[in-house]
């Protein structure tokens, strides 16, 4: 293994700092000068910078560093940068005819003791000399000259430089940089999204994600879709591999990490996407977490790395779920991270990135350089938008004005229905196959080279193509809409590029008729459940939802369900990442069907029936209960079964005790006021004085065997709306027994300890309109000045 900061192959490393614009090279240069020589460097704005690029003030302290100049005096020192675009450029004393007639009015001006001349080309010892002697001639006292293979030695052997400026792992050979562990699993890394790297801007966000995770080995990164949360966590495991020899392990679920975290390798870095649900809130996931964030953090706390991502939407839905079990380390604000609260200037230089790595001619560039300024202030700002905006695939048809541009970057989510319209039938057949194929984690997409089963054969067939014409279109869509990815057993598949091109292919096929039966019968029994609904026309569609099943389907949808609810349930083969299929289905028919679609189901599950009256306490959070409600409003529930559940309501009243038949109040009136008349209501407040409140001594003891000391306590919830039922009904006595016994049964279990230690999970601040930190523009130089270059 090599030392911190050994250059590890043979000959000097060489970045193709050319690939970079002109301000971030000088962002650059100001980061390699602070980090290396420990300075104080100003970088300053691009705007009345009096002809200096950044500036220092103070004596120097030198290092002993590689590369550190030791012979610089006390200042003042003046920091330029001369950047060019060409690769393999030399840089001649003519280029700085301007900044040698700069130089005198700063050495005038008292401002420029010492000239520090930074630049990616290259510099020969004749020009060199000659640049040298003009500075002096001007009056410059000591003047010093830096090129673009002093810069890449510097990069090479400072890991903590590469840590805080990550992109440069993509600029050049890394074999030359990493030790073998690091460059292998750095190389797998940078190898499932290598444009990511390229086109990546050190954010707010991403240094306050990297000092978390240096300092407290967890982050949490939140935002909306298509704003880089994923992005950011790749490069915090390069960044991780290269600076603590980390081995990166992408895990899907908490249940995972705990399995896979080994307390004798110090050095793991756990990345986990969309921690809480893909699309939408997966209530399983966060119970998963709940329960394993006190293991979670004792491999943090034993040297682990973890990072998690959520979409903000989704995060706040788990929230609630999290609170009463979650670890006290997330007190911490500074371990959450809003990946969208981003500065303009991080706007542009990312709508920059992406235009420079895209495919647009340069004459398109010019003609939509005077806008790209605009473009970046378009709210909300989405890096998704900015990478599709460099790509022809998405801009053939697109207005270069202001308007236009603006718009694209705005709603491009709206303007996608467009594009998938223009695209030929080999390609939707393609696009169709690789949103039918993903089996999620299990089979991400498809297959390369590509193998056909009979559905996927059908999809194909139906959307009007053949498997070499799939083939052809599937390498032509590469880049934009999708592309190549490796699994860790080296399977290459296709994927789409980015969530949000998969959403709106989705939305886009529910105006493909021939096209959306196919997909319904691809996709796999989870993505049906967490991904889709049977929703009225006119109901609002929440987030996350990636298609909404018209009615035309409803009988095939029902037939899928139904038999997804009939399934076995192997728990030990499928527990940590999906809901029980019985559970999960009769979730979906309460939340994400209309009663329309529940006549088909019923007549698809005939054996439903008898599962709706096996709910258990407590009633009100058993989702058969509520289902029950729905079908008899919509006249699908027998008399016969409605006086099964009222039997089974009986029980569990007494026996648990399980008060949600009370629904005393407003906001409690859903389920048992549907399906208890008042007659069967006053039947059961006798049955619980007859049944009940005779043994409250001695069941009370029972109760007491499970309890804990948690706030919430289903036993105390009962006790108390029975006391005050019965009371607000003049039954002074049964009303006394109740308070009686909840006094009793709360002060023995507040002596127990709770199930797990309470937290308050720190508060985010959300900037989804970007426009926080928003600087007008001013006179200065254009960020995307040398964009058409």
């Amino acid at each position: 293994m090599s030392s911190a900061g050994e250059v590890t192959a043979v000959g000097s490393p060489r970045f193709t700092l050319h690939t970079l614009g002109w301000r971030a090279f000088q962002d650059l240069c100001a980061a390699v000068l602070r980090e290396v020589w420990g300075q104080s460097v100003q970088a300053f704005a691009d705007s009345n910078d009096g002809g200096r690029d950044g500036a220092f003030y103070g004596t120097w302290q030198p290092f002993s560093d590689t590369g550190d100049v030791r012979d610089v005096p006390a200042g003042p020192f003046v920091l330029q940068c001369k950047h060019t675009k060409r690769a393999d450029a030399t840089l001649a004393p003519s280029e700085l005819e301007d900044e040698f007639d700069k130089v005198s009015a700063l050495v005038k001006r008292g401002v420029c003791g010492t000239y520090v001349l930074l630049t990616n080309a290259r510099v020969t010892g004749t020009s060199e000399e000659e640049i040298r002697r003009r500075l002096r001639t001007s009056g410059v006292a000591h003047p010093l000259v830096l090129d673009g293979q002093w810069l890449s030695d510097m990069i090479a052997t400072h890991r903590r430089l590469r840590m805080f400026v990550p992109r440069v792992y993509g600029l050049g050979d890394l074999s030359q940089i990493l030790d073998e562990r690091a460059y292998t699993q750095t190389s797998v890394l940078m190898a499932s999204a290598p444009e990511q790297v390229a086109t990546f801007v050190v954010t707010g966000a991403y240094r306050k994600a990297a000092r978390a995770l240096r300092d407290h080995g967890f982050v949490l990164l939140l935002g909306d879709p298509a704003v880089g949360k994923s992005v950011i966590a790749l490069m915090l495991a390069i960044s991780a591999a290269d600076n603590w020899g980390c081995a990166s392990i992408k895990a899907r679920t908490s249940e995972e990490l705990v399995q896979r975290w080994n307390p004798h390798e110090k050095g793991q870095f756990f990345w986990l996407d969309d921690a809480f649900g893909a699309v939408r809130h997966e209530e399983h996931l966060t119970h998963s977490w709940a329960r394993d964030l006190p293991h979670v953090m004792s491999a943090v706390e034993n040297g682990a790395r973890v990072v998690l991502t959520s979409r903000s939407y989704i995060y706040n839905e788990a929230r609630p779920l999290l609170k009463p079990y979650a670890y006290p380390r997330l007190h911490e604000q500074h371990v959450t991270v809003d990946v969208a609260d981003l500065t303009r200037e991080e706007r542009q230089q990312i709508l920059y990135n992406h235009l420079a790595a895209g495919d647009q001619p340069l004459d398109v560039r010019a003609q939509m350089k005077p806008h790209l300024e605009a473009a970046a202030d378009a709210a909300p700002f989405r890096p998704e938008a900015a990478r599709r905006l460099g790509l022809q695939a998405f801009t053939s048809s697109l207005p270069r004005t202001r308007q236009g541009i603006t718009t694209f970057m705005s709603q491009s989510q709206q303007l996608l229905n467009d594009v998938y319209d223009q695209l030929d039938a080999h390609s939707h057949a393609a696009l169709a196959l690789t949103y039918a194929t993903a089996r999620d984690e299990t089979v991400p997409g498809v297959p390369n080279p590509i193998v056909l089963d009979a559905s996927a054969r059908d999809i194909v067939e139906q959307a009007g193509s053949t498997r070499a014409s799939v083939s052809k279109a599937l390498a032509v869509l590469a880049g934009s809409f999708l592309r190549l990815n490796t699994s860790a057993d080296g399977q290459e598949y296709w994927a789409f590029h980015h969530p949000t091109l998969r959403e709106g292919f989705a939305a886009w096929l529910t105006t493909q008729p021939h096209l959306l039966p196919i997909v319904l019968t691809g996709m796999t029994d989870q993505a049906l459940l967490s991904r889709t609904d049977c929703l009225g026309r006119d109901s609002k569609q929440s987030e996350g939802t990636l298609l909404r099943i018209p009615p035309s389907l409803y009988k095939q949808a029902a037939q899928r369900l139904a038999a997804i609810r009939a399934r076995p349930y192997g728990r030990l083969e499928t527990w940590q990442h999906h809901l029980p299929p019985e559970e999960a289905v009769l979730s979906y028919l309460v939340y994400r069907s209309c009663d329309t679609f529940l006549r088909p189901y019923m007549a698809a599950d005939p054996q439903l029936n008898e599962a709706l009256v096996k709910f258990h306490s407590p009633a009100e959070y058993d989702s058969r209960t509520t289902l029950l409600a729905r079908l008899h409003q919509t006249g699908l529930l027998s008399e016969d079964l409605r006086q099964r559940a009222i039997d089974r309501m009986k029980y569990l009243a007494v026996s648990s005790p399980d008060a949600s038949w009370i629904e005393d109040k407003d906001w409690q009136k859903k389920v048992w006021h549907l399906l208890l008349t008042e007659e069967e209501r006053e039947q059961l407040f006798e049955h619980v004085r007859q049944k009940l409140v005779p043994r409250l001594a001695d069941v009370v003891g029972e109760w007491l065997s499970d309890a804990t000391g948690d706030d919430d306590d289903p036993v105390d919830d009962a006790l108390f709306w029975y006391y005050l039922a019965f009371d607000q009904q003049g039954d002074d006595d049964a009303a006394a027994e109740f308070d009686h016994a909840r006094d009793f049964y709360n002060d023995e279990r507040r002596s127990r300890p709770p199930s797990n230690d309470t937290w308050e999970p720190a508060t985010t601040n959300n900037h989804g309109d970007q426009q926080g930190r928003h600087q007008p523009p001013g006179a200065h130089r254009s960020l995307f000045d040398d964009i058409d270059q």
